[in-house]
């Protein structure tokens, strides 16, 4: 890519790249809490709301998020939302990855040794308790590379907010692509801002992976 394009261009690619990782760490974010809070209703809720909850994640883990944004966002306004198209892909991202987070935090927990739990409750601690000290802190270490995982596949999918014209990175390569009809170039740069993004995010979680384990070693 020659200096003037990437003068041109520069600014508004890396604006676009701002609203990506925004959209990213947001809909990673409120994704997690809603998938925790998934799993938890499904490991102590009453069994008719666990049973509406597996619903939720088998018709969400089995539709694409491409047909779950255009519901939301064009047949919102039937039911009366109506949302802007950023405000829509946050809450599309977040809806599209509760489920897996929640199976990812299920998985987890159910690592944790049924012993541990059990000698929790013969010393009187109470379940709120036991999900805070026991269950969270030891589902977490088996979760972590799965929720990582999925998180950087989360960053792909952003690209498909720029279909209802969210002007993230994908938007903006797309308009430079037009306007320069230098598509290598555009998608090349794609590449390599996501790329760098993924590292990013790879790094970052196994350094997360490695304190959290040594804080538990020392703390047991």
């Amino acid at each position: 890519m020659d200096a003037g394009l990437l003068q041109q261009y520069g600014p508004m690619l890396l604006r676009g790249f701002g609203i990506t990782v925004f959209c990213w760490l947001a809909g990673t974010v409120l994704g997690m809490a809603l998938g925790l809070l998934v799993a938890l209703i499904q490991r102590y809720g009453p069994r008719p709301l666990r049973w509406l909850l597996q619903v939720y994640i088998e018709v969400i883990r089995g539709t694409p998020f491409l047909v779950q944004l255009f519901v939301l966002y064009y047949g919102g306004p039937l039911i009366g939302l109506r949302l802007d198209a950023l405000p829509a892909g946050l809450l599309g991202l977040t809806v599209y990855g509760s489920p897996y987070f929640a199976e990812i935090f299920r998985s987890g927990f159910n690592a944790v040794p049924a012993g541990q739990i059990e000698a929790a409750r013969a010393i009187g601690m109470t379940e709120t308790v036991i999900v805070r000290r026991i269950l969270l802190p030891l589902g977490l270490v088996s979760a972590l590379p799965a929720l990582v995982n999925f998180s950087i596949i989360l960053t792909k999918e952003t690209v498909i907010l720029s279909i209802i014209t969210v002007p993230e990175l994908m938007y903006q390569v797309q308009r430079m692509s037009t306007e320069t009809f230098r598509y290598l170039e555009a998608n090349l740069v794609l590449a390599l801002f996501f790329w760098g993004l993924v590292e990013t995010i790879s790094r970052a979680g196994r350094r997360l992976e490695t304190r959290i384990t040594r804080h538990l070693i020392e703390r047991g």
